[in-house]
């Protein structure tokens, strides 16, 4: 299964029940918990916008953004999302709970940060600085175990324990 649904074509994108129900489906579906459906048309586009369908027990590890543009936004829109910002160490500095309540984190640019998911079917709305490169996107922090390794249930569970 991909990681990502097709981009949208046309002049606008509306977000409606088709599209949520069809993203939580393909999460709960995909070996990696989570499936993206992108908002822009290409991704050469110039701001890049995505919506992330996140289920319990899916490993977003440890990363940063290099580039000097690449202040990322997230907002809530279903669930519970926990955000972790590190230090360079890997040692937590903050915690973020994302609720209805509390929908929205604003990251700049080389900070350290990694997300727990706390509910089933939980969907939130990116946004940074494009076009989209995965060569130059993102950083891994060299202390997080790798998305298929068999330490990740340990890191996570550590991560919920602190």
């Amino acid at each position: 299964m991909p990681n990502a649904l097709p981009n949208p074509i046309g002049n606008v994108f509306a977000l409606d029940e088709a599209i949520l129900s069809k993203g939580k489906s393909a999460s709960r579906k995909s070996s990696r918990l989570r499936m993206i459906q992108p908002v822009q048309r290409t991704q050469a586009a110039k701001v890049q916008r995505l919506l992330n369908f996140l289920q319990p027990g899916t490993y977003i590890r440890p990363h940063c953004h290099p580039l000097e543009q690449a202040t990322e936004s997230v907002c809530l829109l279903n669930g519970h999302l926990e955000v972790f910002i590190f230090n360079p160490q890997g040692s937590i500095h903050t915690r973020h709970h994302l609720t209805p309540t509390s929908p929205l984190i604003d990251i700049e640019p080389r900070v350290w940060h990694g997300m727990i998911v706390h509910e089933p079917d939980t969907v939130i709305f990116e946004v940074k600085k494009g076009p989209y490169n995965p060569a130059t996107d993102k950083e891994f922090a060299s202390w997080s175990p790798e998305e298929d390794s068999p330490e990740v249930k340990e890191f996570l569970a550590r991560l919920n324990k602190d």
